[in-house]
């Protein structure tokens, strides 16, 4: 067993404290991937900063009409709760269809915003991951990949990241409420995760000590519908080969005036489809422009030898997923 300290903050305030004075320092939530990882050796903190007693447990409605999320809330209450079903229809389905009961019932926002890959490489501390061991290479290139990125991949990690809740929230246009010891931040969720480049080890922009506190959506647009579908190798408990998180606003006339896109498994972070996001807003809500918005969004694709097969998966995934928010009679319209 790898020893460790344990300390239960009380405050925010003495949360950061107790991190941001000791690097080999971690924040420990509901725990359900930390704990995991460091039993398998992949992690090795010295200090568990326990922040699951803090008053991080609310939802509450923004004056604007968003809502905040608060980081301690549990993945169940915010998939059950009235306002995220009936405004946000996207974040429950996505919450829904990740894990199981149990899972859900412990993990946090907070924490699920900070899962760590699950490449079978990284989890393994006998193979080389440069994501775990800067600079000891990748062993998933010309390994195993069926799980891998097709989008923004490097030459030092393939991994993707294996969130559901937040490529729905990424396609919301969500943003990170964060605090520090320089004080509170926030941070747009699609730049909050980062693409691997040279630095496959760093999953996100966050500093040393800084704590997740909040999870604010902006209020959805007039007519919004949204939803999310999830493609994985069997029906339950299984990550993503290729997620879609999509909102669309329709005018009478059945022009698309408004499209948020967002793509999961198939990045190192929650992908925001910017270009077929472009290719919908003003063309009218037909299967031609669907599948063309989907084209133009993997034309930069670089699957590998392996996973090839997940450029047309997500290719159908997107346009099911949209052909499926503009059919008559969907239950994905925005109420209240």
């Amino acid at each position: 067993m790898i020893p460790f300290e344990y300390f239960r903050a009380d405050t925010i305030e003495d949360a950061i404290t107790a991190v941001s004075d000791r690097p080999d320092a971690a924040y420990l939530a509901g725990g359900t991937n930390l704990v995991d990882h460091m039993k398998l050796g992949v992690t090795d903190p010295t200090l568990l900063v326990d922040v699951g007693h803090l008053s991080l447990d609310r939802i509450t409605e923004l004056p604007d009409g968003g809502l905040r999320i608060e980081a301690g809330v549990s993945n169940t209450d915010v998939a059950v709760h009235p306002l995220v079903r009936a405004r946000y229809p996207a974040l429950a389905r996505a919450l829904l269809s990740g894990a199981s009961g149990q899972l859900r019932n412990l993990a946090t926002t907070g924490g699920n915003l900070l899962q760590r890959t699950r490449c079978v490489y990284f989890q393994d501390i006998s193979t080389p991951c440069n994501k775990r061991e800067p600079g000891s290479g990748c062993s998933a290139i010309g390994g195993y990949v069926r799980y891998h990125a097709i989008l923004g991949g490097s030459e030092h990690c393939v991994a993707v990241h294996p969130s559901d809740m937040a490529v729905a929230m990424a396609a919301l246009d969500a943003q990170v409420v964060v605090v520090g010891a320089d004080g509170e931040t926030r941070i747009p969720l699609v730049d909050f995760h980062r693409l691997p480049g040279d630095r496959p080890d760093r999953d996100t922009v966050l500093r040393h000590g800084q704590l997740i506190t909040a999870v604010e959506l902006p209020a959805p647009p007039d007519g919004a519908r949204s939803t999310y579908r999830k493609v994985r190798d069997r029906a339950s408990y299984a990550f993503a080969l290729v997620s879609v998180a999509a909102e669309l606003v329709c005018t009478d006339a059945g022009e698309i005036s408004a499209a948020r896109v967002a793509f999961g498994g198939v990045a190192h972070k929650p992908w925001r489809a910017r270009l077929a996001e472009a290719r919908l807003i003003g063309s009218p809500a037909t299967e031609e422009t669907f599948t063309a918005a989907a084209d133009a969004e993997l034309a930069e694709a670089q699957p590998l030898e392996g996973n090839d097969f997940k450029v047309e998966l997500a290719r159908r995934t997107v346009v099911a997923t949209l052909r499926s928010l503009t059919e008559s009679g969907t239950t994905e319209q925005v109420r209240g």
